[in-house]
């Protein structure tokens, strides 16, 4: 396996770096204080300016739409050179939605660019591709363990030349922004349909539909996460037309399957990014914070934990892009298991790294002073979306154990 950047990707990173440096990294802060004065003037979820700011401003260095492998709509790149773009955005919790490669827009602009029609590209898929809307994807639900999706229990009924949809909906990021102007929403057509994967459909729905409720935010070891969020959204007799599904009735976790693989590899590529700023910030408070006489970087538990961190980062993204290989050479049914592995691996990676750089930096590690915090929260919610470990584990055992039944 040859991992060394083409030219163009090394372009690219490098035009990337600069632009973090430049444009991103000073002003997180100010992005944040925008956020809060939102809040204190009672509207948290409202756009901030700044944010627009810098998307004309990355668009400008046409450094916009990095991700769509096998699309004319990207920048031309496949899940192999997106990688280490994808990691350099993860550095900042802001930088993904400053190049449109945010989720989860990126998940809904393949699903989109794969499966819609040119009806459904061109009133939603362009919007989303020009960053003038942001989307949403509703499948996990309140009343069921959503972590097997044939659980999932909102009905999508076909009326005449329209499907109505009942059902709750929770953990729906992006859903309380002001800028969601569009939801993917899965549900039940076939509820009698022996085959349990084919009783799922998914269906575009306007935010603005009537029947559709905002029924509350919801928090993230306490971060809302404004303005973006994660919504708790209530279905009732919301009425769409019949030409809003996608690909067509019982295709539900077809799409599925076709979208998570690509948004899994991309949470994986960003945690790596994260793990990797988590070290730099946790070198640089070692060497000056002084405890018993001494720098703590000369203590040898620390040295321990930062030779450990540089390990176990190295591990994460080998394997990150051992899968995108597999995912571009044999397609990303193929690459089932490693997807699989990176999910378990990477949030669990950047979870560790992100506990011991919190231990160098002391109390203030948990404040707000430094990203760390909320850094973790994110990385451990990670561990959940897009499948718990327990899923991927069990896959990944049961492919590995067929190897030995076929065997046997």
């Amino acid at each position: 396996m040859n991992f060394e950047l083409s030219g163009k990707v090394t372009v690219l990173a490098e035009r990337l770096t600069a632009f973090m440096e430049e444009f991103v990294y000073p002003n997180e802060s100010r992005l944040h204080a925008e956020v809060e004065a939102n809040r204190h003037h009672g509207d948290p979820w409202a756009p901030v300016a700044l944010m627009e700011e810098l998307k004309s401003q990355a668009r400008a260095r046409q450094l916009w739409n990095l991700f769509l492998p096998e699309s004319p709509l990207g920048a031309g790149l496949n899940n192999l050179e997106y990688a280490p773009l994808c990691e350099i955005m993860g550095r900042s919790p802001v930088a993904p939605e400053v190049f449109n490669c945010s989720a989860p827009d990126t998940g809904n602009m393949e699903v989109l660019a794969r499966y819609g029609t040119p009806e459904q590209q061109q009133q939603w898929l362009q919007p989303l591709l020009d960053g003038r809307i942001r989307s949403a994807f509703a499948m996990t639900e309140p009343d069921v363990a959503s972590s097997d999706a044939t659980n999932v229990e909102a009905r999508i009924i076909r009326d005449g030349d329209s499907y109505v949809i009942t059902g709750r909906k929770w953990w729906t990021s992006g859903a309380p922004d002001s800028r969601c102007k569009i939801l993917i929403v899965m549900g039940q057509t076939m509820p009698d349909h022996p085959d349990v994967h084919r009783r799922q459909s998914m269906i575009l729905v306007p935010m603005d539909t009537p029947g559709l409720s905002r029924l509350r935010s919801l928090r993230v070891f306490g971060y809302d996460h404004a303005p973006h969020g994660h919504g708790e959204l209530d279905f009732d007799g919301v009425r769409v037309p019949a030409s809003n599904l996608l690909l067509g009735e019982g295709r539900g976790f077809e799409i599925a399957q076709g979208r998570l693989g690509p948004g899994r590899i991309h949470h994986c590529m960003r945690l790596i990014g994260l793990a990797e700023r988590a070290l730099e910030l946790m070198c640089k408070r070692s060497l000056t914070r002084v405890a018993f006489g001494r720098p703590i970087a000369d203590q040898g538990v620390t040295r321990e934990r930062i030779a450990d961190a540089r390990i176990l980062i190295d591990q994460a993204r080998l394997l990150v892009l051992s899968a995108a290989d597999l995912m571009d050479r044999l397609g990303n049914k193929r690459a089932l298991k490693e997807i699989a592995m990176i999910k378990v691996a990477a949030p669990y990676m950047a979870c560790q790294v992100l506990d011991w750089a919190i231990q160098a930096h002391g109390g203030a590690g948990v404040s707000d002073d430094f990203p760390l915090a909320a850094a973790w929260a994110a990385a451990r919610t990670l561990r959940l979306a897009d499948g718990p470990d327990e899923v991927h584990r069990n896959q990944i055992a049961r492919l590995e154990l067929s190897r030995y039944k076929t065997r046997a």
